[in-house]
């Protein structure tokens, strides 16, 4: 049978971490499960943004560096050989169509056919925030950084980290241990991260900049930050080696409205199944919304099972659904 006539039971849209663990547990039901990815490999934006950044909110780690999440993930999706997921990667999902039971999935690369759908896509594509100043673009990827792929980068230098959220903190709190001194620039005196986080932050060894905002970028033998003070006409200089910032994202959730799916403030609504309104496609992690939703890669992890047990029992209902964890070994 080709690709194209081949129907799987489950299609994962996303290969992020909880795209890569609800394929997990869709093996674990002995479900015929596809992820179709549309960058180059799995792990989404962890992978792509934050591999070396640690992730605080995933049971049984105090924290784990993104990519080691993504490779514990991915051998995890192998536990179970026969029931393994086919994985296509730099393929994009273009459309959704269904007939009868069936969906078919138009993609860069052909159709793909399904029983069931689950999209996973976390918040779409995004882009990072940038300094509303003027400054020379060579500088970035040199100087100036809007994402980290390797911490040792910075050991033994001087830096500088622009923003007051979690991402911001976390960084500081990274990269305390490994550059020769790390600044942290906000404009405001308290800080939006987790109150674990800001309590390290003020009994570690970070000089905090607040409240500053930069307001312009000198390129010579350092790196010259002007800092203008908030609610003031004061100035401060300070000199670094490398300017991180981390002023968030910009989301683009475009594919949701591409494939005609029903959005409630451009996310996917869904119901306490984590289905929506098209009875056979679900929605898993930060491009669902419903009453109580939490955006963190735990909530994500937790919302699988639910879904994925409910597509079971839909496509399967002869099959008894596991009462707990522990009965799956038997």
């Amino acid at each position: 049978m080709s690709e194209s006539e081949h129907i799987y039971d489950i299609t994962v849209i996303g290969g992020g971490p909880v795209g890569m663990f609800t394929a997990f547990y869709a093996g674990m039901r002995q479900l015929d499960t596809l992820v179709v990815e549309s960058l180059p490999e799995l792990g989404g934006q962890v992978s792509t943004l934050y591999p070396e950044k640690m992730i605080r909110d995933v049971a049984g780690f105090a924290g784990i560096k993104g990519a080691q999440l993504i490779d514990a993930l991915h051998n995890q999706m192998t536990v179970f050989p026969d029931f393994a997921p086919t994985v296509a990667t730099n393929e994009e999902v273009t459309a959704i169509t269904k007939d009868g039971d069936t969906f078919t999935l138009t993609t860069t690369k052909g159709e793909r056919k399904s029983r069931s759908i689950v999209v996973a896509i976390g918040g779409g594509s995004f882009a990072p925030r940038k300094l509303a100043i003027d400054y020379d673009q060579a500088l970035e990827n040199q100087r100036i950084f809007y994402f980290v792929k390797n911490v040792a980068d910075f050991a033994g230098k001087t830096v500088a980290i622009a923003g007051g959220g979690d991402s911001a903190i976390d960084w500081a709190l990274t990269l305390e241990g490994i550059a020769k001194k790390v600044y942290l620039i906000h404009r405001r005196d308290q800080f939006r991260g987790l109150e674990s986080s800001v309590e390290r932050l003020h009994q570690g060894s970070v000089e905090l900049m607040t409240p500053y905002l930069i307001d312009g970028i000198a390129d010579d033998a350092e790196l010259t930050l002007d800092l203008k003070r908030v609610k003031s006409e004061a100035h401060a200089n300070l000199a670094v080696d490398a300017l991180l910032v981390n002023y968030g994202f910009t989301a683009d959730n475009h594919a949701l409205r591409n494939w005609k799916l029903p959005l409630d403030h451009r996310l996917l609504k869904v119901d306490e199944n984590m289905e929506t309104s098209i009875p056979g496609i679900y929605g898993l992690g930060d491009c669902i919304t419903y009453p109580g939703k939490v955006k963190l890669i735990a909530a994500g992890f937790g919302e699988a099972p639910t879904a994925i047990n409910d597509i079971a029992v839909n496509l399967y209902p002869e099959r008894r659904q596991p009462l707990h964890s522990t009965q799956l070994e038997h």
